[in-house]
């Protein structure tokens, strides 16, 4: 890690893990005392705590890093993000495509409820992980066998959920990368599916699973599809750290719930060509640029996350000061070693962090070995997933 970026990581890193830690021990105590009396105003709380650790991440993105994400929407479902419940479809483009869900949801008012699917692995990452467990992420291992049951009991419980939350979901199980693209290619090829030319082929369990729980309780499907423009650079987390901009441009489709089809095999293949129409949307906005002549995301940059940070910031450094003047910490080699093993671990997590993100790193989901296709394989392509 270059010197440049560590002498912004590292503060940065311990506003994020110092103020986190404080979180999550808000967090632990209101699941310890609260959620079993109430498990309602429990989620309030959590919602609210757990936007002040989240906003940290906005600010990084709007006015550390500067990063425009230009929404492409009609004004009727812009006007209605944020006020219903919804289950969120995106094709898995940049290492923070995450981050880009985080700051719409921000910016519609619901980033505290914000939830995901995410791989069971995330959960153990100190502070950004612990925070996502309190706040009911669900966890999967990528192994449909044990996976089933979680996520099924998961989404049960969100049917009380007493404020609008998105529910992230990544079908195609993994980010993208060019050597992904190869493999799904070459699956698709194999099977008589749709090459596919910017997306993966998306793994419709989950999916369908989701939707059958979820029709009861949630109006819409929110479908995005991300993507960067030609004259941008494809953001990543260190280029964020680094105060680095880039442009992001997000195409929000909204369907209704009740219009997808009864049977698990119809949403199974509602889900695949969404993903074929995702994919056909991205070829035009390789072509133009943009994926039309006007965008509708007009509110900027909102002051909410600047004046968390700025409020985190100064009370952790009126913290620190007190607590160096009162343990005389600086004072001793000892206290002096102390103080530079901190630095080293914030250090350290941080370089967990940005590896994390990174799609090089992330590991594929598991696809069934390709094999030709015969006559009789054709009636259960739509089962393959």
């Amino acid at each position: 890690m270059a010197i440049p970026a560590a002498a912004v990581i590292v503060p940065m890193g311990l506003l994020f893990f110092i103020s986190g830690l404080f979180v999550n021990l808000i967090q632990a105590a209101c699941f310890v005392l609260v959620r079993p009396l109430s498990k309602n105003i429990y989620r309030r709380i959590n919602r609210f705590v757990a936007e002040l650790l989240w906003l940290e991440l906005v600010w990084i993105v709007d006015w550390w890093a500067g990063v425009q994400i230009k929404v492409f929407t009609d004004p009727e479902t812009f006007q209605q993000m944020g006020k219903e419940h919804a289950l969120v479809v995106s094709n898995h483009k940049s290492d923070i495509d995450w981050l880009v869900g985080w700051v719409l949801a921000q910016r519609s008012g619901c980033l505290g409820s914000t939830l995901a699917v995410m791989k069971k692995s995330s959960k153990m990452l100190p502070v950004i992980g612990w925070s996502m467990w309190f706040s009911e992420y669900l966890f999967l291992e990528r192994s449909w066998a044990k996976d089933e049951s979680t996520l099924k009991l998961g989404l049960q419980q969100l049917k009380d959920y007493p404020l609008p939350f998105w529910l992230a979901l990544f079908v195609e199980g993994t980010r993208f990368t060019q050597a992904k693209l190869l493999a799904a290619q070459e699956y698709a090829a194999s099977t008589g599916l749709p090459v596919p030319r910017n997306v993966l082929i998306p793994r419709t369990k989950g999916f369908v699973t989701a939707v059958s729980h979820m029709r009861p309780f949630v109006p819409a499907i929110y479908d995005i599809t991300v993507a960067i423009p030609k004259n941008s650079p494809p953001p990543t987390m260190l280029r964020l750290f680094k105060g680095q901009s880039s442009v992001v441009h997000v195409h929000l489709k909204r369907h209704n719930m009740k219009d997808l089809p009864e049977s698990d095999d119809a949403v199974a293949q509602w889900c695949k060509d969404a993903f074929v129409a995702k994919d056909a949307l991205l070829d035009k906005h390789k072509a133009d640029d943009t994926f039309g002549d006007q965008y509708l995301q007009d509110s900027g940059r909102p002051l909410k996350s600047l004046v968390v940070v700025t409020g985190w910031s100064l009370s952790i450094v009126l913290g620190v000061v007190k607590f160096l003047h009162w343990s005389s910490l600086l004072s001793s080699w000892k206290g002096i070693a102390s103080s530079a093993v901190a630095l080293i671990i914030v250090t350290f997590l941080m370089h967990v962090l940005i590896q994390f993100s990174q799609s090089e790193r992330s590991t594929p989901a598991k696809v069934a070995p390709s094999r030709p296709k015969t006559i009789r394989d054709s009636s259960s392509d739509s089962k393959q997933d």
